[in-house]
């Protein structure tokens, strides 16, 4: 049984002894740390915190704890029961609450579940802020509510049509173009909340027909549910046979999108946000932001575009920041997760799927040629795995030193951009391993680049 306790929240596997595990204790402690933690420092009144979940098998009991937990601690809960990870971020901001928490372990396996908690604004934690909650559930420095200062518990429906309503509401989601254009779209949910949310989006927006892959929101997840392109050959297989327009894959919790064009080939979970990106600078010239193991695709249509693109170091949290900082008006993450502001402050797949469509609807162009039309780039993803008593820090240091006569950012391990290509070495926060992606105009390139790195990583640690 694993429980990985992190400054982004609790995710760990469901059962197993005491000491192991997302098991019952564990999910007491660290949402009374998170309670006591929201009580001293949410910047609102309020003593709501909305919860939501995703169709994990586990949710419903894991749910009904963080209720329980809530409550005991003297909050009033709203419960939106299966919702998605944007959804639940778009209530909070709503209710006014003071916080919320989201239980999900995204596009983990099925015998994983996680808090992911937020702030009254609807955005996730930031590392101070997440360090505070360990610190607090390590201690066990929280106390729970007496008698007549419970919580309660106030179930509430309707959150996911206020979303979808409020997307259709957003100023560049061109419904009219999207249902005169009569597009026929397949989706693959795979067996969670977006087999509810996703296809409702799609009819309010006016597609014509749509085709269901794994909708049903069991939770017994029928592949692997990070949308992958290895994980995705069923989809892409109906898109072709149903002569669908395109395809759309979420994760269980809805945050990140991938797109099957009408030929079954991958568009690619990078140029998710360059496609949206690309069409909402159409009409809002301005910044970006993505992660620095992002596509630098990216940055060649903001410029093109006349922006400026900066890159934050890897987290939701960290891109949001950086965004904020910058003005930007869109950003998010190579991962498929969009964040536009205009909506709210998190990754939104239904946002994505949204704007993607509006620009399908005004270029008039089947995904595969929209695809074409932007900047070819090939990301390889490798890593190192090195002993324990090896100092990771050290390492990277040195490699920053070898490559120096190069542009190099440190904001998170070591990133070195050459004027063609890149490669981001990152240290695990739980294991002794450094993470290299290298981005080049071809996969082997990009391989090589980062095989290069893997050498000198091994040589320097001798």
């Amino acid at each position: 049984m694993t429980l990985i306790k992190s400054i982004s929240g609790i995710r760990g596997t469901i059962g197993g002894a005491p000491d192991e595990g997302l098991n019952p204790l564990a999910i007491v402690k660290f949402v009374a740390a998170y309670a006591t933690f929201i009580r001293k420092n949410a910047k609102t009144t309020s003593n709501k915190i909305v919860v939501g979940r995703d169709a994990r098998i586990s949710g419903p009991m894991v749910k009904q704890i963080v209720l329980g937990t809530l409550t005991g601690m003297g909050f009033d809960v709203i419960d939106l029961d299966l919702a998605t990870t944007p959804t639940t971020e778009y209530a909070v901001a709503q209710e006014q609450a003071c916080g919320g928490i989201i239980l999900t372990a995204s596009h983990n396996p099925k015998q994983w579940n996680a808090l992911k908690l937020l702030n009254e604004q609807g955005e996730f934690l930031n590392a101070e802020e997440g360090r505070q909650v360990l610190d607090i559930a390590e201690s066990e420095d929280f106390t729970f509510a007496g008698i007549d200062q419970l919580g309660e518990v106030f179930p509430v429906d309707t959150y996911k049509q206020k979303h979808i309503e409020s997307i259709l509401n957003l100023d560049f989601v061109a419904v009219d173009a999207i249902r005169a254009a009569g597009f026929r779209i397949a989706v693959d949910a795979v067996n969670s909340v977006g087999g509810i949310v996703i296809p409702d989006l799609l009819y309010a927006l006016g597609v014509k027909e749509i085709f269901k892959l794994h909708c049903a929101p069991h939770g017994n997840f029928s592949h692997n549910p990070e949308p992958l392109p290895e994980n995705l050959t069923e989809i892409a297989g109906l898109v072709r046979q149903a002569k669908a327009d395109v395809g759309f894959v979420v994760d269980p919790d809805v945050d990140r999108l991938a797109i099957i064009c009408e030929n079954g080939d991958m568009f690619g979970e990078e140029y998710t946000l360059v496609a949206v990106s690309d069409y909402v600078l159409s009409h809002t010239p301005g910044n970006t932001v993505s992660n620095l193991s992002s596509s630098r695709a990216l940055r060649d249509i903001t410029l093109a575009h006349g922006g400026s693109y900066q890159a934050a170091a890897v987290g939701e949290v960290n891109v949001v920041a950086k965004m904020k900082e910058t003005h930007a008006v869109i950003g998010g993450e190579g991962n498929g997760g969009v964040i536009y502001p205009e909506a709210h402050s998190g990754r939104d797949a239904l946002v994505g799927i949204a704007l993607f469509l509006s620009c399908l609807a005004e270029k008039k162009m089947k995904a595969s040629e929209l695809r074409a039309t932007y900047p070819s780039y090939y990301i390889s993803k490798q890593k190192v795995e090195l002993t324990a008593d090896i100092n990771v820090d050290a390492i990277l240091e040195k490699v920053k030193e070898q490559f120096a006569a190069y542009d190099i950012t440190d904001i998170d391990g070591v990133k070195i951009d050459f004027p063609d290509k890149w490669v981001h070495l990152r240290k695990s926060n739980t294991e002794p391993i450094i993470r290299i992606y290298a981005e080049a105009h071809s996969i082997r390139e990009a391989e090589e680049l980062g095989g290069q790195l893997i050498h000198i990583i091994r040589e320097l640690s001798r």
